[in-house]
Formats: C-alpha cells, structure tokens, sequence
C-alpha cells in the first residue's frame, strides 16, 4: 500500500507535493473508481478548507455521482445546471466565490459557500467533473485552479 504524505506549508507547497503522491499513487492499470476514490480523499485530507470533494462521471447524457469524500450528495446533474453542469457544458472551470449568487445553483448541502469545478475531458469529449466545495466564502483561487487543472490533465491522460 502506498501512503499519502503531504508536506508544505503554503498552498503551491502542499499542491506540488500531493501532484507528486498522486502521479505515484495512480496508473492506467488499476481501476477507474478506485483510482479516483482515493484522489477525492487525498484531496479532502490535504485541504482542511474543503468541505467535500467528488467526481461527477458523464454518461453521456448526465452527470452521475462518482467517487467523493464528504456529506451526502445529489445523484444527477445535467448538462448546463448548476456550477457542475455548466462547467461541463463549457467544458471550463468556473471558480465560484459565494455560491448562493450563482444562479441556478444546486444546493446540495446547504453549509457549501463557495465552489471549484474542474472539468475531465479529452478528443473524444466530456468525461466528467472534479468538484470541491468549502464552507468558507472565496475559498478557491488561481492557485487551486492551476494545481486542480493539473491533477484533472493528469488523470484524464492515465485513466480515460
């Protein structure tokens, strides 16, 4: 078993060191689920400003409920609704610093204040989306966006 040690102090620190662990920690031959079950609880224990962190899988049609860490969550989200859905219909992520000014925002737990979604896709189209919300406002920024964005390129490039 491979275990997950995070070190830094400031936020680029902790990112570049969770990139490491996880390019050590996931490869093309191990299962898609568990590979990003454990990318969610990497996540969540690295970052105590996260409240929940999960992937939303595309099938076509829909967001569905993949691996997450964190309180319960909605099931299905489609295309264009809410910060999920709108990230994958623009296939861009959208940093989200008060979700309750979001329009048509999905409230799954209604302590979630702020929000980054990050979307998987490749050539052939959407794959899904990384989620990660926090109960403190402006939680997310160009940091997150750019280490967040890094992880997704790399997973899509191992495991899709």
């Amino acid at each position: 078993m491979k275990y997950l040690e995070v070190v830094g102090d400031s936020k680029s620190e902790k990112y570049e060191s969770l990139l490491n662990q996880i390019r050590n920690l996931i490869n093309k031959d191990e299962n898609l689920i568990s590979s990003l079950a454990n990318v969610s609880a990497a996540l969540k224990q690295t970052f105590d400003d996260f409240s929940w962190v999960g992937f939303y899988l595309f099938d076509g049609t829909k967001l569905f409920l993949g691996p997450f860490q964190g309180k319960v969550a909605c099931t299905v989200i489609e295309i264009g609704k809410g910060v999920c859905g709108s990230s994958a219909l623009k296939l861009e992520t959208l940093v989200v610093s008060d979700v309750h000014k979001f329009e048509g925002h999905i409230a799954c737990d209604s302590g979630s204040n702020s929000e980054i979604v990050i979307p998987m896709f490749n050539l052939d189209g959407l794959l899904g989306v990384l989620d990660i919300d926090s109960y403190k406002f402006g939680c997310f920024d160009e940091t997150d966006q750019l280490y967040l964005e890094k992880i997704v390129r790399f997973l899509v490039e191992e495991l899709f």
